[in-house]
């Protein structure tokens, strides 16, 4: 038998059907979980909101739109934005010691992205975050693995807000760029 995808079982959930919740949860607790230990380095509030993540997908499956993207990517979204949300509610300031950036640590980003079959994206994402300038793509993995805003990212790096400010800008519109340049991988809906 065929496995229901994606999209018919979060319909499902639309329609209020529990089993269906538990079947995405069986598909991809153990993804967001790491997605979201990641963020956060503590399992007990990982898998609080792990568990958070799969509740929003129950309270608001309705916010999927299969033409903006895949399931997978906008869950991991939804799991990532939480974790930063329990992780800025927990400590405000400094991320922690021992945290790891992306160029340290490219196979969980990987692995998130391959969960879906996405190589092609992968490679993509990978390309346009080489070539960016090293300052460039330090600031943004601050601002969006952890979630700092660009004032405690001044803090954190000594540098004036303005000089974060300006390479974010800078570092979002060439990665815009490289993005807009690659050849656009149209996503797969599959019911």
């Amino acid at each position: 038998m065929k496995p229901v995808s994606d999209v018919k079982l979060l319909q499902q959930i639309q329609a209020g059907d529990e089993e269906a919740l538990m079947a995405l949860h069986a598909r991809y607790v153990s993804l967001v979980y790491s997605v979201v230990y990641r963020i956060l380095n503590e399992p007990m509030a990982a898998e609080e909101v792990t568990q958070d993540t799969f509740m929003r997908i129950w309270h608001k499956s309705f916010t999927y739109d299969p033409e903006r993207g895949r399931f997978v990517t906008w869950l991991l979204t939804v799991a990532r934005r939480l974790a930063i949300d329990h992780y800025r509610r927990q400590q405000r300031r400094e991320p922690r010691a021992g945290l790891l950036f992306m160029d340290e640590d490219p196979a969980l980003w990987e692995n998130a992205l391959a969960a879906d079959g996405s190589d092609e994206l992968r490679r993509t994402l990978q390309s346009a975050l080489n070539q960016l300038q090293p300052e460039q793509r330090e600031l943004i993995e601050l601002a969006y693995f952890y979630g700092l805003t660009h004032s405690d990212i001044a803090e954190q790096t000594h540098l004036p807000l303005g000089t974060v400010k300006t390479r974010i800008r800078l570092g979002m519109q060439k990665l815009r760029q490289l993005w807009m340049s690659e050849t656009p991988v149209k996503p797969e809906i599959r019911e």
